[in-house]
């Protein structure tokens, strides 16, 4: 049987359980089940509908009465769920240490996954950037690249590269204008713009860090310096990207390249609330799967061979693509195109 646990029901965590369970049968799975670890009457009709798309709730030992108590009915406890699955895909900020606590003795799952934030815990991937670098047996544990991540990744290997795989960026500079949270969150909102440190000398950022390392996967070692700042908005991240190229390129290349590119999304719109509606109207249950929506009328070519502009940052949208991908590739490798196929639909040419 094909068992997929998903462990974290937050912002990443819950679509996807919800994703997988809707398409479970197209996907090949048999059955997903997910862990939540606190019993909260606020999330109950959460959980109720999730169960009711046909995911499995399981949970702590110490806290199964609790969930009995909101009137759930967990079926499995937490080693139970992780041995029996196939896949454990890890979407909370601790999977480093699940993966020492659990993970790394763990003899049924053939593959794990945590996201962004897990520095460490596997080979970095991101969707259509560094497929060719995934090694099967080899790669029992991925970590999925943040969305931002994802962003950068995108523009790099659109503009940057040639269809072969040269390599023609000298340098990349990146500022990730993030969001202060999620829409369903209460906490971490920021009164104001909210500047952060450059944590790394050679990277700046861990978003410049990570899509050196998801390149790095194939061979390559980019000059990439990135920074952060997070601003009082709820609606979408956005990036403003400088890339300095080896060669020339005119406005209307650059542009030509951005349309051609099926990960990209492109736009005439310049706020998030207008790009962020069309998610909420259009994708799937409010996310875009676009690594990167693009918007035109920022674009420009400085000195003949430097390409800047904006590009909004679907956040969710794109990890959960390279998640379900990474998943469908250690399920059954030769199937995964034509499984993904269903998720076509929410990759945008234009927004």
């Amino acid at each position: 049987m094909n068992i997929v646990h998903v462990v974290g029901t937050g912002t990443i965590g819950e679509p996807l359980i919800g994703l997988l369970a809707d398409n479970k049968d197209h996907f090949g799975i048999d059955e997903v089940t997910f862990h939540k670890r606190t019993p909260l009457v606020t999330e109950r009709a959460k959980v109720n509908d999730l169960v009711r798309r046909g995911a499995v709730l399981c949970v702590d030992d110490d806290k199964k009465a609790t969930f009995e108590e909101l009137g759930h009915t967990p079926k499995f406890e937490k080693l139970e769920a992780i041995e029996r699955a196939s896949v454990v895909i890890d979407c909370t900020p601790v999977g480093n240490q699940m993966k020492k606590e659990f993970y790394l003795d763990a003899i049924g799952p053939v593959g794990f996954m945590a996201q962004g934030s897990e520095h460490g815990f596997g080979k970095k991937y991101a969707r259509g950037i560094n497929d060719a670098a995934l090694v099967p047996e080899d790669d029992k544990f991925l970590q999925i690249v943040s969305c931002n991540t994802h962003n950068i990744s995108v523009l790099i290997k659109a503009l940057g590269m040639d269809p072969d795989g040269i390599s023609h960026l000298v340098d990349g500079r990146f500022m990730c204008m993030r969001r202060a949270n999620d829409i369903s969150q209460d906490s971490g909102f920021v009164a104001s713009p909210t500047v952060g440190a450059h944590s790394d000398e050679r990277f700046g950022t861990h978003h410049a860090r990570d899509a050196h390392d998801v390149f790095s996967t194939l061979g390559y070692d980019l000059n990439v310096f990135s920074s952060a700042i997070k601003m009082n908005s709820q609606y979408m991240h956005s990036l403003h990207f400088s890339l300095t190229l080896d060669h020339d390129i005119t406005l209307d290349e650059v542009k030509e390249r951005l349309m051609e590119n099926t990960r990209i999304a492109v736009t005439h719109k310049k706020s998030a609330n207008q790009v962020f509606s069309f998610g909420r109207d259009h994708g799937y249950y409010g996310r875009i799967m676009s690594q990167a929506v693009v918007a035109l009328e920022t674009l420009m070519v400085r000195n003949g061979n430097e390409v800047v502009g904006f590009s909004f940052t679907p956040q969710d949208g794109n990890p959960l693509l390279s998640t379900v991908a990474a998943l469908l590739w250690y399920l059954d490798p030769s199937r995964r195109e034509e499984r993904l196929d269903i998720l076509r639909r929410y990759l945008f040419s234009e927004i």
